[in-house]
């Protein structure tokens, strides 16, 4: 009974494995061409691999795609006896279950030992992932055709090139097209066959500023230095110093080495004969030309290798011609990537100053925001205000405590705005009121008053927020940059900044020139007498003034937080700056303070442009380059008429 059993179960497996067999289509396109291939298929060499993956990649065959994709994650098997190849996934330890390589099709399970499993080592991986770029390039699905260029720009290949010429005309997506236009330029560059297409592709990026244009071109203009009698064709004569020259030379075995003083030493040292060394006593042997004088002699007995004389060595340099070769690529080539690179480099710079320019302005209306309000209190009022900076970052922190009232980060700015004006415009009032009122025309006591109110400020800060730093979060809106190009960009949170510089010129323009607070305040700034004789307050519009540049402060606060650190000394990071702006600009004069933070972001940045390493530094150059200038110009730029040009 045992035995009728077992026989039974044999015969089911026969039946199985010849159902297997039969269920699989055995002619189909796909299966031929891997039977084509089959001895190579099986061996798996890098070696010999490679007409075996180009045949399935270039055969236009609809499963091509699915054979290679399947054989890179090692389910690629072949059957041991029919020699026929399937798909198989490991059911169990024993079994496998199998699927025709023509579309994928299931066709049953049969025992593991019966086929043989293709493990492709790494080396074969990446030549089957090549190939597999050109389906993902004409890939229906434009995120797979995206994902397959941004593959090839990380590490390009040979077989690539011929890929993207063949994807680039059925684009139908422009941008991806353009993607693809670059990269087979850069590709040709690369691996291109023939020079004049080469020379073509480089040509079409002049002056262009991306970094996988230079580092295309770069590696094409690696030259080495050699030396013969007669320089070849086309190499560049090179101007070497001789010691540099003849070094040269003896590391290409064309010269004899130089006797160094340690072989001196030596030779010497293994030819004493008592108490000489070529019949020269060892006590006068104490000079360098002493030493080399015995040697010489050593060496024209026969005892040592003669030594190289200065004369030796210029008439060898004179039987040499000294020359630069390209090592990379052919001289035509190479000379146009070398002007491509020229035409770059001229493109970076013409850039690398405006982004420059662009950082200028950028700090520049930092400067203005910050340096406002004081030159409306110093200009008006003749007031030397030290806490100038502390009104900064009160408007800061009023922002800080907005976002925790106001989770919509725009929302909140726009609220913290109006807010900070109103919290440092009542702290100014409170602050001319009880200090600065009693002390006009005493300048240096409201230098000392105010430096006290900064302090008790700053600690007060301290008090209610720590001294950690607090975040001020600018809306995503703001988040990034806008990018120019490679070299030129600046980040919105700037932009926004310029932007907002820009409303509060034309906000104080108007206030000034267009409203009744800023007749009086002209009027009392020109001629306080006369201003006071015709009705107005001075200690009014004083009061006014104060707060009025003390918000507008509060208000530069919120935009510098949005990209500087919020803390309690935050503000004497810009009271130097908005003093010197202020100085330099023409106290009291808005236009003058405008230039004058132009100039000083402009100058700032120059010398950290020139001195990148050292921001003190900048600073500290910074500040005498103003004390030289205040030296030509006391009242600064624009000078004001009226009590700040008397003060």
């Amino acid at each position: 009974m045992l035995t009728l059993c077992r026989l039974m179960v044999a015969c089911m497996a026969l039946c199985l494995h010849a159902l297997t067999a039969t269920a699989q289509t055995t002619d189909t396109p796909i299966q031929l061409l891997l039977q084509e291939h089959a001895e190579v298929l099986k061996k798996s060499s890098r070696k010999t691999i490679g007409p075996a993956i180009d045949a399935l990649a270039n055969s236009g065959l609809e499963d091509a795609q699915l054979v290679l994709e399947r054989w890179q994650t090692k389910e690629l098997w072949v059957n041991k006896d029919s020699g026929l190849f399937v798909f198989a996934e490991k059911k169990d330890s024993k079994t496998l279950a199998l699927f025709d390589v023509a579309g994928g099709v299931a066709i049953g399970e049969a025992p593991k030992k019966a086929f043989k499993q293709l493990k492709p080592n790494s080396g074969i991986r990446g030549l089957i992932g090549a190939a597999l770029v050109q389906f993902q390039l004409n890939s229906p699905d434009a995120e797979t055709r995206a994902t397959a260029l941004t593959a090839i720009e990380r590490d390009a290949e040979v077989s690539h090139l011929l890929a993207l010429r063949g994807a680039i005309d059925s684009e139908t997506d422009a941008t991806l097209k353009t993607r693809k236009q670059r990269l087979e330029r850069l590709l040709t560059i690369r691996f291109g066959q023939d020079d004049a297409e080469r020379i073509a592709a480089i040509q079409s990026f002049a002056g262009d500023l991306g970094v996988d244009v230079r580092a295309a071109l770069n590696p094409l203009v690696a030259t080495t230095t050699d030396a013969a009698k007669t320089a070849p064709e086309g190499a560049m004569p090179v101007d070497l110093p001789p010691a540099d020259a003849y070094a040269l030379l003896v590391a290409e075995d064309l010269a004899p080495a130089l006797v160094s003083h340690d072989t001196i030493r030596e030779t010497l040292v293994a030819n004493i004969d008592g108490t000489q060394i070529a019949g020269v006593q060892l006590a006068s042997l104490n000079t360098d030309a002493a030493r080399l004088a015995a040697y010489n002699t050593l060496a024209d007995q026969g005892a040592a290798q003669p030594a190289v004389t200065e004369a030796d060595i210029a008439a060898t340099l004179k039987q040499f011609q000294f020359f630069q070769t390209y090592t990379n690529a052919p001289i035509a080539v190479a000379i146009a990537a070398q002007d491509a690179l020229d035409a770059i480099e001229t493109s970076v710079a013409l850039n690398q100053t405006a982004d420059l320019a662009l950082d200028a302005i950028s700090l520049a209306s930092i400067y203005f925001l910050a340096a406002i309000g004081l030159a409306i209190t110093f200009g008006v009022m003749g007031v030397i205000n030290m806490a100038h900076g502390e009104f900064i970052m009160m408007g800061a922190y009023t922002g800080y405590v907005v976002q925790l009232i106001v989770p919509d980060y725009t929302l909140s700015i726009i609220v913290a705005i109006p807010a900070a004006f109103i919290v440092t415009f009542a702290a100014g009032v409170a602050m001319e009121r009880l200090v600065i009122r009693w002390l006009y025309h005493r300048p240096l006591e409201t230098l000392l008053a105010t430096f006290g109110v900064s302090i008790a400020l700053q600690q007060l800060a301290k008090n209610i927020f720590g001294t950690q730093a607090r975040p001020l979060t600018a809306p995503g809106w703001l988040d990034g940059s806008w990018i120019i190009n490679d070299v030129v960009s600046i980040s919105y949170i700037r932009i926004a900044i310029f932007v907002l510089a820009l409303l509060f010129l034309g906000l104080f323009l108007f206030v000034m020139n267009r409203t009744r607070l800023g007749l009086e305040v002209r009027a009392v700034t020109q001629n306080p007498r006369m201003a006071s004789s015709m009705g107005i307050n001075p200690d009014r519009i004083n009061m006014l003034t104060f707060g009025f540049g003390s918000g507008i402060a509060g208000i530069a606060g919120v935009a510098i937080g949005l990209y500087a650190k919020v803390t309690s000394e935050m503000g004497t990071d810009y009271i130097v700056q908005s003093f010197m702006t202020v100085v330099v600009g023409g106290v009291g004069n808005i236009w003058g303070t405008l230039l004058g933070a132009t100039m000083v972001g402009s100058l700032q940045k120059g010398i950290e442009w020139l001195n990148p390493s050292n921001s003190l530094a900048a600073q500290t150059y910074m500040i005498l380059f103003i004390i030289f200038f205040i030296q030509f110009r006391p009242r600064g730029i624009i000078a004001l008429k009226g009590r700040a040009a008397e003060a």
